[in-house]
C-alpha cells in the first residue's frame, strides 16, 4: 500500500478551496446554455423574441433554480459516480418544466412562443445540460489522474477495512483523493501482519496534520466495538476544517439505498430501502408507462396470433394467472400466456425442467423465447410489475427460499420486472441448486443498489439483444 509524502504547501488546486466559486460556474454554465437553446430554437423556427415571450424564460429559469436545490444539483459530486450526477441534473430539468408549464398556462394568452419552439427548447437544453455535465465530469477525470485538482486523505483504522478504503482511493484516481497515509495509536504488534510496515504515525498525529490543514479528508475505519475512540476521535476533528467520514464495518455492503430519516428531533438511518422515492418513484413509473405503451402496440398483433395458437393447442384457458410477490411482498396477480396443461398456483410448484411433460405442443418455445411474459406488459401499465427489475418468483417458491438465503426478500424493496439484471446475466429459468438462486438475489440487490434509468436502458437493450433466448428456460 502506498502513501503520498505530505507537503504542507500543497493546497489541492484552485477548484478546491473554491467550492463555491465552483457551484457558480456550474450555474451559469446552466442557465447560460438554457438561454442559449430558447434564443437558437426561436431563430430556427423563425419566432419573434418580445417582453412577453421571455416571460417563459424568466419562469423557467426560477424553477429550475429552485428545483436545483431541492435536487441538490449543485453539491460536490466527488466520489459519486457520473449517472448518479446526469440522473440529478434530469430530474432537475423535468422538474423545472413541470413547474414551467403549469405556471405559464395562467400566462399563455400573453405569451407569442409557438409550441414547436417550446418543445424544441426543452428537448434540446435536456441534451446540452447532460451533454456538456458528462464531457466536463470526463475533463475532471483527466486533470485528477495528472494530480490537479486533488485533496488530501488519511484513513485512521489500520484494520482490514481500512487497508480496503485506503485501496480504493488509490485505485480510483480519476476522483482525485489522493492518500497520504494510515494511522493507529496500536503498537505495531498488534497490527495485521500486511499492515504493520503501513502505518504512518498515531491518531493525534493525524489530528495534528489536519489542524494544520495538511489533510481535507479524513476516513475513520474502526471497529464498531470502539465507539468510545470514534466519538474521542469526532470530537477532535471537530476542531479542524477536514471533511470527517466513518465507515463503520457492517456498512460497507449491507446499506441498500441508506438514507437519513427525521423521527421528530431524532435522526435515524435506514438500514434497507427503496430507491424508488419521491421524484425518483415519478421518473420510473413515467418510464414503466412510456415503454409498456409503445411496447404494447408493437406486439398486440403477435400476442394475438399466439393467444390463437395457445387455444387451438391445448385445453385451458389462453392467460396463466399466478400469485406472485411484488412490491413490499404484497401478492399480485402476473398474467402470462398459458405453456403448460398443469396450472399449479398453490403451495407447492413444481419448476419446469427440460423435456417437462406438463409443457404443451408451443408451450416449450414460448418459454424459450420469453414470448409467454409478453402479457405482463399489461401488468406494467397496471402498476403491479416494472419494465426493469427482479423477476417475480411464485409465492411458494418465495417461502421457500427466504428461509435459506439472507436478504432474499429485500427484492421486494421495488416493483418486480418483466427483465432483470440477473436476466440478462444468463441467470433464467431453472433454479435446481440453491447457489442458482443465491445469484440471482445477488445481482437483484445489485441492481436496486445501482439503479438509474440509464442502468434500466442498458438491460433493455441487453435484453432486446441477448436475454430473450435462453437455453436454461424450459
Amino acid at each position: 500500500m502506498k502513501s503520498h509524502p505530505v507537503d504542507s504547501s500543497a493546497n489541492g488546486g484552485l477548484v478546491v478551496r473554491n467550492k463555491s466559486g465552483f457551484s457558480t460556474l456550474y450555474r451559469l454554465i446552466d442557465l447560460s446554455l438554457v438561454t442559449l437553446m430558447y434564443y437558437s430554437c426561436a431563430v430556427y423556427f423563425k419566432s419573434t423574441i418580445d417582453s412577453t415571450s421571455l416571460i417563459l424564460l424568466f419562469v423557467n429559469v426560477i424553477c429550475f433554480q429552485i428545483s436545483a436545490e431541492g435536487v441538490e444539483l449543485y453539491r460536490s459530486w466527488r466520489g459519486h459516480r457520473t449517472p448518479e450526477m446526469l440522473r440529478a441534473a434530469a430530474i432537475t430539468w423535468a422538474l423545472s418544466i413541470l413547474g414551467t408549464l403549469t405556471i405559464g398556462y395562467f400566462f399563455v394568452q400573453n405569451i407569442n412562443t409557438p409550441p414547436i419552439v417550446v418543445l424544441a427548447w426543452f428537448a434540446t437544453s435536456f441534451v446540452v445540460l447532460i451533454a456538456w455535465r458528462f464531457v466536463m465530469r470526463k475533463f475532471l477525470f483527466h486533470i485528477r489522474k495528472s494530480g490537479m485538482n486533488s485533496r488530501r486523505s488519511i484513513v485512521i483504522g489500520a484494520t482490514h477495512l481500512g487497508a480496503n478504503v485506503a485501496l480504493q482511493i488509490q485505485q480510483n484516481e480519476h476522483l482525485g483523493i489522493r492518500f497520504n497515509g494510515l494511522f493507529d495509536d496500536r503498537d505495531t504488534s498488534r497490527l495485521p501482519h500486511e499492515m504493520q510496515n503501513t502505518v504512518l504515525g498515531n491518531i493525534e498525529q493525524a489530528i495534528e496534520m489536519a489542524k494544520r490543514n495538511e489533510v481535507d479528508y479524513i476516513y475513520i475505519a474502526l471497529p464498531m466495538s470502539a465507539e468510545n475512540r470514534i466519538r474521542s476521535i469526532l470530537e477532535q476533528c471537530s476542531d479542524t476544517t477536514a471533511n470527517v467520514y466513518v465507515v463503520p464495518n457492517f456498512f460497507m455492503y449491507n446499506l441498500l439505498n441508506a438514507r437519513w430519516q427525521t423521527v421528530g428531533n431524532v435522526q435515524a438511518l435506514s438500514v434497507y430501502d427503496t430507491p424508488f422515492q419521491g421524484a425518483s418513484d415519478i421518473l420510473k413509473r413515467f418510464e414503466d408507462i412510456v415503454l409498456s405503451t409503445l411496447i404494447l402496440i408493437m406486439i398486440s398483433i403477435p400476442m394475438l396470433f399466439i393467444a390463437a395458437a395457445v387455444k387451438l393447442t391445448s385445453k385451458g384457458p389462453v392467460i396463466f394467472k399466478q400469485k406472485r410477490y411484488g412490491l413490499d411482498g404484497k401478492q399480485i396477480t402476473v398474467y402470462k400466456f398459458r405453456s403448460m396443461t398443469t396450472q399449479d398456483n398453490g403451495a407447492v410448484v413444481k419448476q419446469a425442467t427440460k423435456n417437462d411433460a406438463r409443457l404443451t405442443k408451443i408451450g416449450g418455445f414460448l418459454r424459450r423465447t420469453s414470448l409467454d411474459e409478453l402479457p405482463q406488459f399489461i401488468n406494467v401499465l397496471q402498476g403491479r410489475m416494472s419494465i426493469v427489475g427482479p423477476r417475480p418468483h411464485a409465492v411458494a417458491h418465495n417461502e421457500q427460499y427466504r428461509k435459506i438465503i439472507t436478504g432474499y426478500m429485500l427484492r421486494h424493496k421495488v416493483k418486480p420486472g418483466i427483465t432483470g439484471w440477473a436476466q440478462v446475466n444468463g441467470l433464467r429459468g431453472e433454479t435446481e441448486t440453491v447457489n442458482k438462486m443465491v445469484q440471482r438475489v445477488e445481482y437483484d440487490l445489485d441492481y436496486i443498489h445501482r439503479w438509474s434509468v440509464w442502468f434500466d436502458i442498458k438491460i433493455v437493450f441487453m435484453t432486446v439483444f441477448n436475454g430473450f433466448i435462453n437455453k436454461n428456460a424450459y
